[in-house]
């Protein structure tokens, strides 16, 4: 009796209701019961024994077997009918899926059309938090830019010796790209499928390719901040900090063309005392 009351309780964990656990606990047994002997045993409303067996019928997990007295039912094999199971929660899976995809792509097109608009409204962002959102913000921001992208930074983690797909296209269609790199050496650069530790000649060749997509390049011996701006209207300031746990940084997006002119001015400034990829190497 408490092993049959378990598999009831399992059974409506994943989705029968009590009448139906019940009556298809009884026929878990593999004998060939009429519905009067499934009520007996099933302790269940007599009245709605036979909606429930048509129901398991139709979907393949008894047979219904004619004799010249009475319909008796017996449970195909448990094998069978978990097959059967996993292919109808698949399906149903995949529909819901698609449905919500379909559902997520009318929510994208209608943002695209006034998240712009919205953009504007907004001057500034605090992104907080250690995420993913973090850099399709960033992202977002980048896609903005028509004229000229000026960025300093520190490189940090893994680093590709090549250049994105975005900064190709950007460049490409006469964009501008100045970079200031902060010459430390605290990364590992990916090259040809490898990891290796950075060097100062590692630091120069990622730079040297860098450079030959058209971005222009500057190297500081001094610390700077980790600043974006672009077009000379928007800026994105991340305020990492190695001394703070993740979950407490943030950055900043600031669409102000007064305050970006400030910090383009800061940027020339550091321009101006950095030095070229010749200088450092010959430094």
């Amino acid at each position: 009796m408490k092993n049959f009351e378990e598999l009831i309780s399992k059974l409506k964990e994943i989705g029968f209701s009590e009448y139906k656990a019940r009556v298809f606990a009884v026929l878990s047994t593999g004998r060939i019961m009429s519905a009067s002997e499934i009520v007996s045993e099933a302790k269940i409303v007599r009245g709605s024994i036979y909606d429930i067996l048509k129901s398991f019928v139709k979907l393949g997990y008894c047979n219904e077997i004619e004799t010249d007295r009475i319909l008796q039912y017996q449970i195909i094999d448990p094998e069978i009918i978990l097959d059967k199971v996993i292919k109808q929660q698949t399906l149903e899976h995949n529909k819901t899926l698609t449905k919500l995809k379909d559902t997520f792509t009318n929510l994208k097109e209608h943002y695209s059309i006034n998240s712009n608009d919205q953009n504007k409204l907004i001057n500034i962002e605090l992104i907080r938090g250690y995420n993913k959102h973090r850099v399709s913000k960033y992202r977002e921001l980048l896609l903005t830019a028509k004229k000229e992208i000026c960025g300093m930074y520190r490189f940090k983690g893994l680093v590709s010796d090549e250049a994105d797909e975005f900064t190709r296209k950007f460049i490409k269609r006469g964009g501008k790209i100045r970079t200031i790199y902060q010459a430390g050496l605290d990364f590992k650069i990916i090259s040809n499928g490898k990891v290796i530790e950075a060097d100062n000649i590692g630091l120069i060749e990622v730079c040297k390719k860098f450079e030959a997509t058209g971005e222009e390049i500057r190297l500081s011996i001094n610390d700077i901040p980790n600043m974006t701006i672009i077009d000379g209207e928007s800026v994105f300031i991340n305020t990492d900090d190695k001394l703070i746990p993740n979950q407490t940084h943030a950055d900043l997006i600031i669409r102000r063309t007064t305050f970006a002119k400030y910090m383009m001015d800061l940027f020339d400034h550091y321009w101006l005392n950095s030095l070229t990829l010749k200088e450092y190497n010959n430094k």
